[in-house]
């Protein structure tokens, strides 16, 4: 299996005020995103959940190329790096696991996005 890519919650800010085009892929569940969100035209979200289930079908369209750059965000960080492990290994390139989740985002970059 291919490593898991990372990016850190500070290049993740820079991703996210620059105009770039990629996909903030959220696997986390609906309860969770009552708590915490991220305002941006870019977010997708794919529930861990429903990516067991359904597989690579589970996937929005936004994130179905396997060349598109994913940055996958979840709590904490660690389920965002399965998913991104994952996605490696059935061919996608770009897909980055954002080191620490939407907690250390949060609590480091924009405490306006909520925690839990």
């Amino acid at each position: 299996m291919p490593p898991v890519q990372e990016i850190s919650v500070d290049v993740f800010a820079e991703k996210l005020k620059s105009k770039d085009d990629f996909v903030v892929l959220d696997v986390r569940e609906p309860s969770e995103l009552e708590g915490a969100r991220i305002q941006d035209s870019r977010v997708v979200v794919a529930p861990m959940s429903v990516l067991g289930s359904k597989g690579i079908g589970g996937l929005p369209d936004a994130a179905q190329d396997k060349d598109a750059e994913l940055l996958i965000l979840c709590h904490h960080g660690t389920r965002s790096a399965q998913v991104a492990g994952w996605l490696a290994a059935k061919g996608w390139t770009r897909a980055f696991s954002v080191s620490g989740g939407i907690d250390e985002y949060a609590r480091r970059i924009d405490s306006s996005v909520g925690s839990y």
